[in-house]
């Protein structure tokens, strides 16, 4: 799925919160405006497009290349 869109994930974004937190699964920060986006989207840079790559945006950014994915247990 990456390179899709740039994928809405759960998360808050906290520029150094992965350098700082040795745990699975982490939130990010408790506080703070951007939420997490991770994938790159189809005219993101090869850097941008690895699955563990994350950028933080504002929760209400409308964009052509942010989205998110659907998902169902079955």
């Amino acid at each position: 799925m990456s390179g899709n869109v740039w994928e809405w994930v759960a998360d808050k974004y906290g520029f150094d919160y992965y350098s700082q937190r040795a745990q699975d699964n982490p939130k990010g920060p408790e506080k703070g405006f951007n939420r997490v986006i991770r994938g790159g989207s189809w005219h993101s840079g090869p850097m941008c497009r690895k699955v563990y790559y994350r950028k933080g945006l504002p929760g209400n950014w409308v964009d052509f290349a942010v989205g998110f994915r659907c998902a169902k247990d079955l």
